[in-house]
């Protein structure tokens, strides 16, 4: 059976919530970069906790609409360092990739979705980067970040097979403590 998600609905209940002291101030707006088969737990999770914390997220995919479903995926550990794919939700994006304005946005999420290739969601990346916002990469985005020619002279850690990727990227390497860190 698949789940619905509608993001909107939520963004709009955790808003009413703030307290009137609160609600004075501006409320902060994170996007989050979505891709189709992205981590379920690595979208879901950040999505709503930001909204419980307040903050408005716009979830955004790269050639869709608001309204738009994104799929995501739940990814098991198997044995002899493997992992298995299963289809988890229907995830809805509230906004529209086409109107983003980096500039109305306090910070950038990315759940763990390889999109690298995706040209549109690499210039979205480069430019809150030059924006010197916050910028969360979850999981393989580091890969992301490396695509889109950001990690320059930056310390980085990641999954550790990512590791000479990323230096090839410019990036400083810094070993995880484990991988079990990472994973």
């Amino acid at each position: 059976m698949t789940r619905n998600h509608v993001g909107s609905a939520r963004a709009a209940s955790s808003v009413a919530s703030i307290p009137k002291a609160e609600s004075a101030m501006a409320q902060k707006e994170v996007l989050l970069l979505c891709g189709d088969y992205m981590e379920d737990s690595e979208a879901m999770v950040p999505f709503q906790a930001l909204q419980a914390y307040g903050l408005a997220v716009h979830a955004v995919c790269p050639g869709k609409n608001s309204g738009d479903l994104c799929r995501t995926s739940v990814h098991q550990r198997s044995t002899h360092q493997t992992y298995s794919k299963t289809r988890g939700h229907n995830f809805k994006v509230n906004f529209t990739f086409d109107e983003v304005d980096v500039k109305n946005y306090d910070g950038l999420v990315i759940p763990g979705k390889l999109i690298s290739k995706n040209e549109e969601g690499n210039r979205l990346v480069r430019e809150f980067w030059r924006s010197d916002k916050p910028v969360a990469a979850v999981c393989h985005v580091a890969l992301i970040l490396a695509a889109a020619g950001v990690l320059n002279g930056r310390k980085c850690t990641a999954f550790p097979t990512l590791g000479p990727v990323l230096v090839a990227a410019g990036a400083h390497w810094v070993e995880p403590q484990t991988s079990n860190n990472c994973c």
